[in-house]
């Protein structure tokens, strides 16, 4: 119902000479989705308490909703031509008026967790890209289109949404790191399976797909395809004291709130911060979490002070998320960390201590191997680390991933592909994929973790370039001499 309107808005976005990439579009989209949602979501609470014989008191005040300057209607339900902004006038109105309006909120809020502080927050990180006041006036009206009154409308305008930020991934540049293949997440997520009652958390929320996909498991359940008969208390757990996380990019954190708005949570707990900046040695157990889900970035390095919050002292900020990850989790919590494949046997001191650290203060009791291409658009290969935090690893089960197929933009992992994985490991069951190392046959000095799978036969190791131009050599001399062969027996 709702994806032509998303096709018509790409085709307004694409004549802005500000919106050059599937981020700026997600970006724009995620600005003009929000104030439609609170307009809605306002006007549906305000005919709840008018059928209670109580008045509602608005978040925003008449001169900035929805409903005034973006789609003000006449009586018979149409847009009012004559009240609607529109040209130069309302993109002022927007950078003048609108924008800075919103963005006092931030200061104004009772706390964080409002969703008076998220308006303030969203609208202090992001600015209008809309150069002309014309094309924002077509994007309003097809954005006015779009409903969240009923479940059915926000299930798809989650799914639609969903596409967008892939799409944004498979764009490149630094899409990719917004998105995590959700088939992946999804079986991420069944191994852990969290309860209701569980606080769930990603340091590095990204577009908040694992938190989604999470909202979704303890909504629908695994096969998705039904809402659970929740009672009023577990909803309202749902809704305030189950999902958690932290953004340090604005992009990425606008997408996060809109990304939970979608999928049913009405005030996001997402934070926008750095992490590891904010990383404290000394968590006290309240503000522990019970399950951490995440996707960390690598390969950035961090500097000198914030390394000075860490046991381990890297720059490798993967290796320092993975380090916090640990110090947030509760004893016995549970955790299902993406990382690239060589940490399990890097020789640098940090990979040693920190493979040291899981192995005896955590039960690393899964290891799985993702192939190449998992991650469409980078060209590192990964593995996700399952473990519970306050018990010494004794038995690590490794599950190779293979799909028996090239993955790729065109044919991207999906969940049958994981579906061996997910019902193998609930009993650690052996096969050509699987299989399990006991920490005694661990190296202890290295505690080398390496994915040797016992079933395959080892591929030749690589010849160092010193053997290879030796070999050289030798295959030189022996065609030398064949050659001088042949022609002493043309000269006959």
């Amino acid at each position: 119902m709702f994806e032509q309107t998303f096709k018509n808005l790409d085709d307004v976005l694409r004549k802005e000479a500000g919106c050059s990439s599937e981020l700026d579009y997600t970006e724009q989209t995620s600005w003009l989705l929000f104030l439609k949602y609170l307009d809605d979501l306002e006007g549906e609470k305000a005919q709840e308490a008018e059928l209670k014989g109580e008045s509602y008191e608005y978040i925003l005040d008449d001169a900035h909703r929805w409903s005034t300057w973006a789609a003000p209607k006449k009586t018979d339900g149409t847009l009012d031509h004559d009240a609607a902004l529109t040209g130069p006038d309302l993109i002022d109105f927007v950078k003048d008026n609108l924008f800075p309006y919103l963005e006092g909120f931030k200061q104004r809020a009772e706390s964080p967790a409002t969703i008076e502080y998220k308006i303030g927050e969203i609208f202090g990180e992001i600015t209008s890209k809309f150069n002309s006041g014309y094309s924002l006036r077509d994007a309003l009206d097809l954005i006015d289109e779009l409903g969240f009154r009923s479940q059915k409308e926000k299930h798809e305008l989650s799914d639609l949404y969903e596409s967008r930020i892939k799409n944004m991934g498979n764009a490149g540049r630094n899409g990719g790191e917004y998105y995590t293949p959700r088939p992946l997440i999804r079986a991420m997520i069944r191994v852990v399976n969290p309860t209701i009652g569980e606080r769930i958390y990603d340091a590095a929320c990204g577009s908040a797909g694992f938190l989604c996909e999470a909202h979704d498991y303890l909504r629908h359940g695994a096969d998705g395809k039904a809402a659970k008969k929740l009672t009023a208390s577990n909803l309202k757990t749902l809704q305030q004291d189950t999902f958690y996380g932290k953004e340090k990019k604005s992009l990425a954190y606008v997408i996060a709130i809109m990304n939970l708005i979608l999928h049913g949570i009405e005030a996001p707990n997402i934070i926008r911060g750095n992490t590891l900046a904010d990383h404290d040695q000394d968590v006290q157990d309240k503000d522990r979490y019970d399950i951490c889900l995440a996707n960390p970035p690598f390969g950035g390095r961090e500097r000198k002070e914030v390394q000075q919050n860490f046991p381990v002292k890297t720059g490798e900020t993967a290796f320092l998320f993975l380090q916090h990850f640990i110090r947030y989790l509760r004893a016995g919590g549970r955790a299902a960390i993406v990382i690239k494949n060589t940490f399990l046997s890097n020789s640098d001191n940090a990979s040693v201590a920190l493979r040291k650290e899981l192995l005896e203060n955590c039960n690393l009791h899964t290891v799985l191997d993702c192939p190449g291409g998992t991650f469409q658009g980078a060209g590192v290969k990964t593995v996700v680390l399952f473990f519970e935090k306050g018990a010494p690893t004794k038995k690590i089960w490794y599950y190779q991933l293979d799909p028996g197929r090239n993955l790729g933009k065109t044919n991207p992992l999906n969940d049958d592909d994981l579906a061996d994985f997910v019902e193998r490991q609930a009993t650690f069951a052996d096969s050509e994929q699987s299989w399990s190392v006991d920490v005694g046959e661990v190296e202890e000095g290295t505690c080398d973790l390496s994915v040797k799978n016992p079933n395959v036969e080892e591929e030749a190791p690589l010849r160092e370039p010193d053997e290879l131009i030796a070999a050289i050599r030798v295959l030189d001399e022996e065609s030398e001499k064949i050659l001088k062969g042949i022609g002493a027996l043309i000269q006959k």
